[in-house]
């Protein structure tokens, strides 16, 4: 059976050859996107694409980086601006995060990404997928990137296994073990697990027969066995707090940065604790601010 005895030039040869003739053309992936924005460009993207998917990303970011084309600029945005580009993207902690990045990038690195990765780990809302993948993606430096995709990839193909356990820094292990050693080659292969995962092997309805490295997969020659699935689930958006938070935040981009009356946000909403709970935590969390029964978008 196929296992981690597989030769790991092999595995990162075919699956990088595979890539280098099928990939996606994404913004991000274009020249003429690295010689517009840079690093900038990739750590934006990266921001975005976090729990959102690739066509709801597009046109976000081709609007935002219009807006914000470097880091300096976005520094001089204010909150309530950050938040009202955000839109409906979700998780909208993530614009004051990227509005944070933005200031200590301008302050502390004369408004240049830095490409090393415990500088850009010490970024506001940086982890360690997001650093590594500037790291690689922006500048071509060789590190492992590990997403979610990757790490199913990496789970069926070396472990057998249908579902990756949970995130884990041995995942990382596990990924540099792999890479190519030219620099150039290492960024490709990063990129193409990430797009193996992301169109062929897919978590509910893999494309084996489509796969470039079916032949060495350990899952596949297990006969794709259900092996389980010890991740944690997300809880359904209708009908939850998530969903009442970006209720009140689209009412309050509505108002273009104006004063709303509390009594007036969502007042109809069909659970009113639900309702106080998400203004409370939007509170709490920056996005919202209240005075003189009014809520707001952050000043």
């Amino acid at each position: 059976m196929p296992d981690r005895s597989t030769p790991p030039s092999r595995l990162s040869s075919e699956l990088s050859n595979w890539y280098r003739a099928n990939a996606r053309d994404l913004p991000w992936r274009r020249r003429q996107f690295h010689d517009d924005y840079g690093a900038w460009g990739t750590l934006v993207s990266e921001f975005m694409l976090q729990q959102t998917p690739v066509s709801r990303v597009i046109p976000h970011l081709e609007a935002w980086l219009r807006r914000w084309p470097t880091p300096a600029s976005m520094s001089r945005a204010t909150p309530a601006e950050v938040v009202q580009q955000w839109a409906n993207l979700g998780y909208p902690r993530r614009a004051l995060w990227l509005h944070r990045a933005a200031i200590e990038i301008t302050d502390r690195h004369r408004g240049e990404v830095p490409r090393d990765v415990d500088a850009l780990l010490a970024l506001s809302g940086i982890g360690d997928y997001t650093a590594r993948a500037v790291a690689a993606f922006a500048y071509g430096d060789r590190h492992p990137v590990v997403d979610t995709n990757t790490r199913r990839v990496l789970a069926r193909v070396l472990d057998g296994r249908s579902q990756p356990g949970p995130a884990s820094r041995r995942d990382l292990v596990t990924m540099a073990a792999l890479l190519p050693q030219a620099d150039a080659d290492s960024a490709v292969f990063n990129a193409a697990a990430m797009e193996l995962g992301a169109v062929v092997c897919t978590a509910r309805s893999p494309r084996c027969e489509r796969c470039p490295i079916v032949d060495v997969c350990a899952w596949v020659a297990a006969g794709r066995p259900d092996t389980g699935d010890e991740r944690r689930r997300q809880a359904r958006y209708e009908g939850s707090d998530r969903q009442a938070r970006g209720a009140v935040l689209k009412v309050l981009r509505d108002a273009a940065g104006g004063d709303v009356p509390a009594d007036a946000v969502i007042p109809d909403w069909p659970d009113a604790g639900q309702r106080d709970r998400a203004i409370d935590s939007l509170i709490a969390d920056g996005l919202v601010e209240a005075a003189e029964g009014c809520l707001r978008l952050p000043r």
